[in-house]
């Protein structure tokens, strides 16, 4: 039920990357690399679905927003 973080060990790296890319998991790690700040942290199912760190991590502040309809008050009319 939940999805925060992940582990795969094995030799075969084809084998490992297919078992990891199949685990519904916020970050999966193979064979325990070293901890990387670019990479997103954050969960899948209940362990929520915001990110940490790298962009991810940066967009989660970010309010985007869409301003449409303007047109150029200089510019001719398509009336």
């Amino acid at each position: 039920v939940y999805g925060l973080g992940a582990h795969v060990q094995g030799q075969d790296l084809t084998a490992a990357r297919a078992v990891a890319a199949r685990i519904r998991s916020g970050q999966v790690h193979i064979n325990y690399p070293a901890w990387n700040p670019n990479a997103p942290f954050g969960g899948y199912k209940r362990s929520g679905n915001g990110r940490e760190y790298g962009i991810e991590g940066f967009e989660e502040y970010l309010e985007t927003k869409a301003i449409l309809g303007f047109q150029d008050a200089s510019a001719p009319s398509n009336n």
